[in-house]
């Protein structure tokens, strides 16, 4: 299992036009092919740097690895703080929105999953 984890973004909502940004944590399972590790923050980036909501920003990082690797799993969770709730609407500063996609390995086996969520400090 490859993880990259803590790795900062900060994206737009579509919605208010407003900032979200927090931490993304990414793992896979190689098959045949791996990634350089500076790759994973950069695919982050591309993502985010986009008008974006956070659950489609989730999926699209997770399909972006699963095409360009075929790997027999990929994981991706994002904790973000959303401005948005922050200073309009309920005005709640604590909060963080946690969104997570789980594919191939991930998602069919749940020791494998919470090996990953362990890593990462999610429970």
């Amino acid at each position: 299992m490859v993880i990259v984890k803590e790795i900062e973004f900060y994206s737009l909502c579509e919605h208010h036009i407003l900032p979200f940004w927090g931490k993304c944590h990414v793992g896979y399972l190689p098959r045949n092919q791996i990634i350089g590790l500076s790759k994973i923050p950069r695919i982050v980036d591309m993502f985010s740097r986009r008008l974006q909501v956070q659950e489609r920003l989730t999926r699209e990082i997770a399909e972006a690895l699963e095409t360009a690797l075929d790997p027999r799993g990929v994981a991706v969770v994002m904790e973000g703080q959303h401005l948005c709730m922050m200073a309009r609407g309920v005005e709640k500063q604590a909060p963080r929105m946690t969104t997570n996609v789980m594919r191939g390995a991930f998602r069919e086996d749940s020791s494998t999953r919470a090996e990953f969520l362990r890593c990462v400090q999610i429970s």
